[in-house]
């Protein structure tokens, strides 16, 4: 299972798009967890996850902080660009600020202020679990910030992979030996190549010691799909995960309901990515 932010407030309106704002409105809010924070990712682990998804931004004084979005405008009581400021401003902000369910009563208001955790703090807190790490932005210097802080023994096996921006990504990946990642071009390569050839039993060179994300309305596609898919990938080093369907808007959808979990192939011995991991993780024990 990965939890994709965490433990969060689901976001319920009409528009999908990347650039819009995911803070309001958002599910009847019925526990204070925030997404990319502490508690959250201790919460998604208690309930089931083998490993948190959290967005990064590398800060003018060369911190990483935890956070998802570009900008802070639309979650918190700051503006700007969040790769623009320094630590000590991103941590005074509250990361809840604009999170509403609809009511404008903001119910977070306050119980937030300073919860944007750097990266370190979060794999001092030794939590039972890894981390998938996305680059939010396409800068080099992320990619080899990151690798110098993968070269902390105690640190690189909290990491399961990272993904993002193809830059940092990349750059990651080969500064760090056995570190996996993926991003859009690299996923590209693979699943054609695949297409095109699976039906012989060939896994293309491209699809070796990666991470390959699938999304759930595409699997049926891929020649051998689940389990001989799943098999002859892992023989070559490479992890599977099943996302949610694929609308086109670039929303990142996950198996987040009771219906779309139900289409999750028996034994299935990839990853399951979902942004209800209260709900999805429950269902998936109760399966096992």
């Amino acid at each position: 299972m990965i939890a994709h932010r965490g433990v969060n407030q689901v976001y319920t309106g009409s528009d999908r798009s990347n650039d819009a704002c995911h803070a309001s409105p958002v599910a009847p809010v019925k526990h204070s967890f925030i997404e990319n924070t502490i508690p959250s990712m201790r919460e998604a682990f208690r309930l089931g996850a083998d490993v948190v998804e959290i967005d990064v931004h590398l800060t003018t004084d060369s911190v990483f902080v935890v956070f998802h979005d570009w900008t802070l405008d639309c979650r918190t009581d700051g503006t700007g660009v969040t790769n623009e400021k320094n630590l000590a401003t991103l941590q005074s902000l509250d990361v809840g600020y604009w999170i509403d369910d609809g009511t404008e009563a903001y119910p977070l208001r306050g119980q937030a202020v300073g919860l944007m955790p750097t990266l370190d703090s979060v794999f001092e807190e030794n939590m039972e679990g890894q981390f998938l790490i996305n680059f939010k932005s396409r800068r080099r210097d992320e990619g080899a910030a990151l690798a110098a802080i993968l070269e902390r023994s105690e640190v690189r096996d909290k990491v399961y992979g990272v993904y993002g921006g193809q830059r940092p990504t990349r750059i990651a990946i080969e500064a760090t030996p056995d570190l996996r990642g993926f991003d859009r071009s690299s996923l590209e390569a693979c699943l054609i190549r695949y297409l095109a050839l699976g039906w012989s039993g060939y896994v293309p060179e491209s699809c070796h010691n990666t991470i390959v994300l699938i999304p759930q309305n595409y699997a049926r596609f891929l020649w051998g799909w689940p389990h001989r898919f799943t098999r002859r990938l892992k023989s070559v080093g490479t992890d599977v995960i099943l996302a949610g369907a694929n609308d086109g808007s670039g929303f990142s959808s996950g198996i987040d309901d009771a219906d779309s979990f139900r289409e999750v192939p028996e034994a299935f011995d990839g990853y399951i990515w979902t942004n209800r991991i209260e709900l999805i993780g429950p269902l998936n024990s109760s399966r096992e």
